[in-house]
C-alpha cells in the first residue's frame, strides 16, 4: 500500500503513513457496497402507515336499503370504498422495510466504500482536529484549507465538546467517531477529513 501525507490543520505535511492494504487496499465490491447502501437507507425508513380498510373503518353495520324493489343500487354497507366516508380499497399497511446483511458482507463493503475514497484521492489524514473554541467559524477556517466541494465527512477518535458545538450549525459537515461510521455516510461525503488516530481504530476494527 503507498503510502499517505499526515497533515497538520493548517494544510501543511507532517509526516507520512502507510495504510493497510486488507482495509483501505482491497478490489471495491460493488455488488456488496449497493446492498450495503441499499440497507442503510431501507432501515431508516418507518413504515409507520396505515390506512383502514372495510374491517377497521366505523359504522356501516346496517344495510341502507332493501335489496330490491327499490329501483336503486343494491348496497351492503356505507363503509364500502365507494361511499363518502368508506373505507380504502387496498391501502397502505404498516410495513418493515428492514434487511439484512452478513457481518463479513458489512465489513467488506465498508473496507470498499473506504478504498474507493483513496482511489479517488477524497482522503485527507491530519494528525489531530483538536479545536481550542467552540465557534463556528474557527473550524470553517480549517476546513477550508481542505477545499471540501461539497460535503465533508470528518471522523475523529474521540468527540470533543467544542468540536461538536463547532460543527453542529455546518450543514456540509458530518462529524463521526471511528466506531460510528458506516457506508451510507462514507459514500454520501465527497471528501473525508480523518485523523490519524482515528484511521488506526477503522484498521483495528476492520482487520
Amino acid at each position: 500500500m503507498s503510502k499517505i501525507d499526515v497533515l497538520n490543520i493548517n494544510g501543511e505535511k507532517v509526516k507520512d503513513i502507510t495504510l493497510n492494504k486488507e482495509v483501505f487496499g482491497v478490489v471495491p465490491n460493488d455488488a456488496v457496497l449497493y446492498d450495503a447502501i441499499k440497507l442503510s437507507q431501507n432501515n431508516a425508513r418507518q413504515g409507520t402507515r396505515g390506512l383502514k380498510g372495510r374491517s377497521l373503518v366505523s359504522g356501516g353495520g346496517r344495510k341502507p336499503w332493501r335489496q330490491k324493489e327499490t329501483g336503486r343500487a343494491r348496497q351492503g354497507s356505507t363503509r364500502a370504498p365507494h361511499w363518502y366516508h368508506g373505507a380504502f380499497a387496498f391501502g397502505n399497511q404498516e410495513r418493515n422495510f428492514k434487511v439484512k446483511q452478513n457481518r463479513k458482507e458489512r465489513a467488506l463493503a465498508l473496507k470498499s466504500a473506504l478504498s474507493y475514497k483513496v482511489i479517488n484521492k477524497e482522503l485527507v489524514i491530519v494528525d489531530s482536529l483538536s479545536v481550542e473554541s467552540n465557534k463556528t467559524k474557527d473550524i470553517k477556517n480549517i476546513l477550508n484549507k481542505f477545499k471540501p466541494e461539497r460535503n465533508a465527512l470528518i471522523i475523529v477518535s474521540e468527540l470533543n465538546d467544542n468540536l461538536v458545538l463547532a460543527t453542529r450549525n455546518l450543514n456540509n459537515i458530518l462529524l463521526l467517531e471511528a466506531s460510528e461510521i458506516n457506508v451510507l455516510d462514507v459514500v454520501s461525503a465527497n471528501l473525508i477529513i480523518a485523523e490519524e488516530e482515528a484511521i488506526k481504530k477503522i484498521e483495528e476494527a476492520l482487520v
